[in-house]
């Protein structure tokens, strides 16, 4: 929801040259803006700034034991930040630019604000593919801290519209390029020790385990799908709050008709008062995921509910996303 006591008269911009370069001048003084990315609008600031970077934690109302992920042009950039081992440099190789987030020893030497890591002796990294992201990096000159473009906990934002109606009067300026393609937060995997994921995404598990076919095969463990309920002491990485992309109303998982005064979000065969995909499609479920909760969310139904979903390939991150949605403290 836009704050209503506003700090920020906050403008929206189509993308183009003027747009990113307005962003560009925000990002140098030290500001934040939001930007789309191929998964959902994020929140970029200076991730060498720790003045910057605490401003995204501000606007968000995010807390300060939760990392950042770390947003670079391409993978040289990305090792002037973080260790590579030979796992990290082949999912690199293979997904980036890309929906996926590594999550690597940091380099004492690479500049990223302490604040970017949550204290962590680690950093997630990511080269995305929007242009209007690769854009900003290039335009700005520096690696760019960029959480979800929404309050904390809130639903993530797949369009501009959703980023100012929860942060308007936050921040300074949204650029919209419309609807993101993807619709669903990266992948995030962990290298050290075997390849484990911390958080479902569009680089789903069979993919990460195709790239390391026969006997070289990396184990793929379910870190936070497992053990999905996290705190302060033990999140690694961005994204594992057991609490998290939720909407203010309660949701009801796995609903196969509409409860009174309840809306219903349909898929497959299933119908309701809107739908992820009407032919079963997980990939078009995925885009749409946010966008439909946003508009369930802002109904006059008092509770949610949301038809089941298949959990294998990308349905497990839109499962994840769900359960994590549905989960009240």
């Amino acid at each position: 929801m836009a704050d209503p006591n506003p700090q920020h008269e906050t403008r929206t911009l189509p993308y183009g040259a003027a747009a990113i370069a307005d962003a560009a001048r925000v990002i140098a003084g030290g500001g934040c803006v939001a930007v789309p990315t191929e998964t959902v609008y994020g929140l970029a600031a200076d991730a060498t700034d720790s003045a910057a970077v605490a401003g995204i934690y501000v606007a968000k109302g995010r807390p300060s034991f939760n990392p950042l992920i770390v947003h670079v042009l391409d993978l040289a950039a990305a090792e002037r930040i973080a260790v590579f081992d030979d796992t990290a440099l082949r999912l690199a190789a293979a997904f980036w630019p890309g929906p996926l987030t590594l999550v690597l020893p940091v380099r004492e030497d690479g500049g990223i604000a302490s604040l970017v890591t949550a204290g962590l002796e680690t950093v997630a990294v990511r080269v995305p593919a929007h242009r209007a992201m690769r854009a900003l990096l290039e335009a700005s000159g520096v690696p760019l801290a960029a959480p979800s473009a929404n309050a904390s906990g809130g639903i993530s934002p797949t369009r501009a519209a959703h980023v100012l109606a929860s942060l308007g009067g936050r921040i300074s300026l949204v650029i919209d390029d419309g609807a993101t393609e993807v619709g669903v937060e990266s992948t995030i995997v962990a290298t050290a020790g075997g390849m484990r994921i911390l958080r479902e995404g569009p680089i789903t598990a069979e993919l990460l385990s195709d790239m390391f076919p026969g006997g070289g095969r990396e184990p793929v463990a379910m870190d936070g799908v497992t053990e999905p309920r996290r705190s302060p002491g033990n999140v690694s990485a961005p994204g594992q709050l057991d609490s998290h992309y939720a909407p203010r109303k309660s949701l009801r998982l796995n609903a196969t008709e509409a409860r009174p005064g309840e809306w219903l979000i349909g898929f497959g065969a299933i119908g309701g008062d809107d739908t992820l995909s009407t032919a079963g499609d997980l990939t078009e479920a995925a885009a749409y995921l946010f966008d439909a909760l946003h508009r369930a969310d802002a109904s006059d139904r008092k509770t949610l509910g949301i038809a089941p979903i298949p959990s294998h390939g990308i349905g497990a991150a839109i499962n994840d996303r769900l359960r994590r949605a549905a989960h009240r403290p």
